[in-house]
């Protein structure tokens, strides 16, 4: 029914099993189910599984790939899979009822954070400047959801409206976006590492990144249902402890080759060594990439909530940022407070 019956053969290999051998004999270890966007993001993950991070917290962690944001989140939000590795703003979409799903999550929270969102615009070789996306289409995963209020707002700021100067269609999660703007189905559309780094080689180029336009902001978060976290506080925290570890083992530069072979064995087959070692400098920057210790970032997520409250569906009234983050399994796992 799902997806684990994956619609590229190279996924298989991508996004599946779980670490190591076999949990003690004494210590079955729990099922979990994560679904994920495909790519280069999915690092730690990868990591966990293939270090025993998620082993020794005695899990048995099968992970979904995901074609877009509506199959994700409303597999989440009826219970068929236990964590999504989403944007923070479809977290807050869905359960304020903004969702291009048609079904809503009252009490859908981020339980960590995983990165900055790594959010850049790539567009074909022949758009030079933002003055050249006039009268083009560009791609999104949902408009009212996800990344697009940052495609929107980033336009903006350099005098594009929407409709008016572009238009947008849907073209799937960011692998299914990377793919169409290959084939020049179109104009540009906003990437994350190492997507846009495997489009330079082929003369596509980066406009722009959000960081520079918008501050921070809180890119991809573990989410879950805190009706089911409170139920499973221990896998919840497992999940959390295993993803923070393999972040620290990625970090430490005696394991850059190691990492970097993961990485390989992880991605498309057309991916390169030059491709994985950018990925590396890039998600593992000091500057942006992925957040230490799995730790969400508060003010990125009020840039979140800001953009939502501006693009969103009028009249709906935002609840405050920390409303859609429960730190307290953070707290329990890794025993460090959220950048506040």
């Amino acid at each position: 029914m799902f997806f684990r019956f994956l619609w590229f053969p190279f996924l298989a290999a991508l996004l599946s099993g779980c670490a190591g051998g076999p949990a003690p004999a004494t210590a079955q270890p729990a099922p979990l189910s994560v679904i994920v966007f495909p790519g280069g993001f999915n690092w730690p993950i990868w990591v966990a599984q293939d270090k025993g991070f998620f082993e020794r917290e005695r899990l048995a962690v099968t992970v979904t790939p995901t074609p877009n944001s509506t199959f994700q989140l409303k597999g989440l939000i009826q219970g068929d899979f236990d964590i999504a590795m989403t944007a923070m703003d479809n977290i807050i979409a869905y359960r304020e009822g903004q969702g291009e799903a048609g079904v809503q999550g009252p009490d859908l929270v981020a339980v960590m954070g995983a990165d900055d969102g790594f959010l850049r615009l790539v567009a074909a070789p022949q758009i030079r400047s933002y003055a050249d996306l006039r009268g083009k289409t560009l791609s999104v995963d949902a408009l009212t959801t996800g990344y697009a209020f940052v495609l929107l707002e980033m336009l903006e700021r350099n005098g594009l409206k929407l409709d008016r100067d572009y238009k947008t269609e849907r073209a799937g999660g960011v692998f299914q976006r990377y793919q169409a703007l290959l084939e020049h189905k179109h104009a540009a559309t906003m990437l994350v590492a190492p997507f846009d780094i495997m489009a330079q080689p082929q003369g596509f180029h980066s406009l722009g990144h959000a960081a520079e336009v918008l501050g921070t902001y809180q890119g991809a978060v573990a989410a879950t249902r805190q009706s089911w976290a409170r139920a499973h506080a221990d896998k919840v925290q497992g999940y959390i402890r295993s993803f923070a570890g393999a972040l620290e083992w990625l970090r430490d530069p005696r394991n850059k080759e190691e990492a970097l072979r993961i990485f390989l064995a992880h991605m498309p087959p057309n991916t390169t060594p030059l491709a994985a070692d950018t990925a590396y400098r890039v998600l593992l920057s000091r500057q942006e990439g992925f957040q230490r210790g799995a730790r969400i970032d508060l003010r990125g997520v009020e840039t979140v909530v800001k953009l939502r409250a501006k693009y969103g569906r009028p009249g709906v009234a935002l609840r405050e940022a920390a409303d859609y983050y429960d730190g307290s399994f953070h707290e329990a796992a890794i025993g460090t407070r959220s950048r506040p």
